[in-house]
């Protein structure tokens, strides 16, 4: 954990920004080969979750937005705001999904 805050909204309520230092990304792919096999278990459960399919994007958002917090951190930053999450397959049959956290690093 670097110690980097973390919020979706554009400010730091009470805690102004000192300094804007730029735009902060973290990136992650997984290979759908393991999303394809997930998916067809999940088929077969009828209004079920799978919860290996939840643990995989979970680690996959974590890793995203710790790497955007190292980065971050690397600009002297004490904050990210702004952030937003997105998930997208990648490769010319989709055989990938990415998971991209970016925001605003900032000094507080």
């Amino acid at each position: 954990m670097t110690g980097i805050i973390v919020s979706t909204t554009p400010a730091l309520e009470g805690r102004p920004a000192k300094e804007y230092l730029g735009i902060v990304t973290g990136e992650v792919i997984v290979g759908a080969n393991l999303f394809r096999d997930l998916f067809a278990s999940v088929r077969d459960i009828v209004g079920g979750r799978s919860g290996a399919y939840e643990d995989v994007l979970q680690r996959a958002r974590e890793q995203a937005i710790s790497e955007m917090q190292t980065r971050a951190a690397a600009l002297g930053a004490n904050a990210v705001v702004g952030v937003d999450l997105d998930y997208e397959t990648v490769g010319s049959s989709g055989s990938m999904l990415m998971v991209t956290a970016s925001g605003t690093a900032i000094l507080v």
